[in-house]
């Protein structure tokens, strides 16, 4: 919300009502659907300056969503990839790496023939 509210402010003053920024709370729903990388094309601005802007506030836009999303992405890939576990034949427990040489639970040496598919 705060770069939204920084980028519709200074898009206000940069272009102006003669440009179709008539106001900070229309420069902010501008902001919004730019950074959100919506792009409507309902409000643009007319200037260099607003222009440079707008693709500052793209790129950030990009930056601030797409980039996590894929490393969520990546992070749920790796886990649904692993296939296996070891079970810990003093605690039972099954909360190891598929290359742990000892328990994570209770430091027993993990016998890697008690592979469980998972």
């Amino acid at each position: 919300m705060t770069m939204v509210t920084i980028f519709g402010s200074i898009m206000y003053l940069v272009e102006g009502e003669a440009n179709g920024f008539t106001s900070i709370p229309k420069s902010i729903y501008w902001a919004i659907v730019t950074i959100t990388t919506v792009g409507y094309g309902d409000i643009s601005p007319k200037t260099g300056l607003g222009q440079a802007l707008a693709a500052f506030a793209m790129v950030l836009g990009y930056a601030a969503i797409a980039v996590p999303t894929g490393i969520i992405s990546a992070e749920y890939t790796t886990i649904i990839q692993k296939k296996n576990t070891i079970v810990c034949s003093e605690c039972s427990s099954e909360n190891h790496e598929d290359d742990a040489r000892f328990c994570k639970e209770c430091g027993e040496i993990l016998d890697t023939n008690d592979l469980v598919n998972v």
